[in-house]
């Protein structure tokens, strides 16, 4: 047997080594289907993890794909190619793949300025999605995936991104299969019997999820200044891999793209800046989507691929020189809009200033110009720097780190599972589908499981199918989202001793509430929580060093 290492690469860490054992274990105990759907696991196990780029149609979603990955290859123009799914991810070779409905594959060039074609030459009805093999280093940790944009006049470009997100509604034929992946307590209660899993739905798999691989295992969600319904239907439709697992805190973000397009006077408190109007904004889109995703920061994507996509160059560097040597007045009079900035009379060429606004919009010029004035010796890199800087891209890039980086191995290992699930429960085989029952129930007495429990615990309580009071869903949240002690207990600067009490009686009291008062459902939850204190008390009482 092939390990998942062979097959895929490196695993994200433990949890994700004991479904890749599990999957091992049963393929010899499963049906051929089964199996090559476990292997198919196993591969995604040891994949980096899948981050798929949602939104709304012409919210930037490309521009900013282009951004993160550090290379100007996602078209930004409406064509053919933004009208399907593309998957980017590490290649020894950069080489693309058009990958058809029914599993053919056909190389495809690059287009001369080194993007993927906008025009396929291929009947895209035909066309499942792209593959895109960049021998860029930031896809070995993260395979990106540019979705077509949600609200598009095209319903098959909305279907696909749809089924991406899980938003596509699949038929569900086994009620009685489902709760297979659930939440069990330690103790002994009556609301054991609860039938309780998210990460357990027995829908049928459609074409695209059947393999348990198509879909992504968290999202980057892109909004602009309004957030509509269909942006909020999305995020709660989102599917991590085969199973309905909603977004939460655990695997959604999402950005403020555009930000240097909102006006400061529209945002009480602004002061007439731009950018603490975008984090104004920002913030308050945060409180409405929340919980469906651990947070909203402004960014401005044009910005960001210019200065990080190898778009700035030393020319464009030495035409903003020429711009920031213009007159006060008359630059103020150039930047009130792009018309006015690129028809004005002045001695910089026009078509130097097109360029310019092409790559860095009013806002990208401006903060340009300031730089320059302030340090006239700024060379061409460090200019693009700080328009690196000024873009907001390296906080997404630190939050997509601390959101899925930091977590990859209970997001992988969850999602596995689900597939796993999921898989079993397709073979149609009751038998098979009761040997991989109790397999995952193995597996999810080991104490270091705990932290998947704890995930589909936090998952059930952001996506509103077990309700809590306000304050028990943002400790259930707190609790679950976080990596450090400190902020998981909410006692930033406590002392170690201090957390373990807090710790300790917190502990006490979600055992108190799981067996009084408490629906079956809270108390499920609540059981999940009460290890997770409990837990954490146990590392806490631990000698700074290790283990007694």
């Amino acid at each position: 047997m092939t390990a998942p290492a062979e097959q895929g690469g490196r695993l994200a860490g433990p949890l994700s080594t004991s479904v890749a054992n599990l999957c091992r274990r049963l393929q010899p105990q499963v049906s051929q289907r089964t199996a090559a759907g476990f292997g198919e696991v196993l591969r995604r196990l040891g994949a980096p993890l899948q981050v798929a780029v949602a939104g709304r149609i012409k919210s930037g979603k490309s521009t900013l794909v282009n951004a993160l990955i550090g290379r100007r290859v996602a078209p930004t123009d409406v064509g053919e190619c933004t009208r399907l799914v593309t998957r980017f991810q590490y290649g020894t070779v950069d080489r693309i793949e058009i990958v058809f409905n029914d599993g053919r594959k056909q190389v495809l060039p690059f287009a001369p300025d080194g993007m993927i074609p906008g025009e396929l030459g291929v009947d895209i009805a035909e066309v499942s999605h792209i593959e895109a093999y960049l021998t860029n280093a930031v896809l070995q940790g993260m395979t990106v995936i540019d979705t077509p944009g949600l609200g598009s006049l095209d319903a098959a470009s909305v279907s696909r991104t749809e089924q991406l997100l899980g938003a596509a509604r699949l038929t569900q034929d086994e009620p009685e299969a489902q709760g297979e992946f659930e939440i069990e307590s330690d103790e002994t209660d009556p609301a054991a019997d609860t039938d309780f899993g998210a990460f357990a739905d027995s829908d049928e798999l459609d074409e695209t999820s059947r393999s348990a691989v198509a879909g992504a295992e968290a999202v980057l969600y892109v909004v602009t200044q309004g957030i509509r319904a269909d942006d909020q239907q999305a995020l709660a439709a989102f599917t991590a891999a085969t199973a309905s697992r909603e977004a939460g805190p655990v695997n959604a973000i999402a950005v403020l793209n555009k930000a240097d397009t909102i006006a400061p006077e529209s945002v009480a408190g602004a002061e007439g800046d731009v950018w603490k109007a975008a984090t104004m904004l920002a913030e308050k889109q945060a409180a409405t989507l929340k919980p469906r995703v651990a947070d909203v920061l402004p960014v401005i994507g044009l910005v960001a691929e210019s200065a990080e996509a190898g778009q700035f160059t030393s020319a464009d560097a030495d035409a903003l020189r020429q711009v920031s040597a213009l007159d006060d007045d008359v630059l103020d009079m150039m930047l009130i809009s792009a018309d006015m900035f690129t028809s004005w009379d002045c001695d910089v060429p026009a078509g130097l200033r097109v360029r310019l606004l092409e790559k860095l919009d009013l806002f990208g010029i401006r903060q340009a110009v300031d730089v320059i004035r302030a340090e006239p010796e700024i060379t061409a890199g460090s200019l693009r720097r700080r328009l690196l800087d000024a873009s907001g891209l390296d906080a997404v890039r630190s939050r997509l780190n601390t959101v899925f980086a930091a977590r990859a191995d209970g997001i992988k290992a969850a999602a596995a599972l689900a597939s796993v699930t999921a898989l079993a429960h397709a073979s149609g085989n009751a038998a098979e589908r009761q040997r991989v029952h109790d397999a995952i129930e193995v597996l999810l007495a080991k104490p270091e499981a705990h932290q998947l429990r704890l995930l589909e615990a936090l998952t059930l309580v952001a996506s509103g199918a077990v309700e809590m009071p306000e304050d028990l869903a943002e400790e259930v949240l707190r609790v679950g989202s976080n990596a450090e002690i400190p902020a998981q207990l909410g006692k930033p600067g406590g002392t170690r001793d201090d957390l373990a009490t807090y710790a300790l009686e917190r502990a006490g009291w979600w055992r108190s509430f799981a067996s009084f008062g408490a629906t079956p459902a809270q108390s499920r939850v609540a059981h999940v929580v009460h290890r997770a204190y409990f837990l954490i008390w146990q590392q806490l009482r631990e000698p700074a060093g290790g283990k007694r």
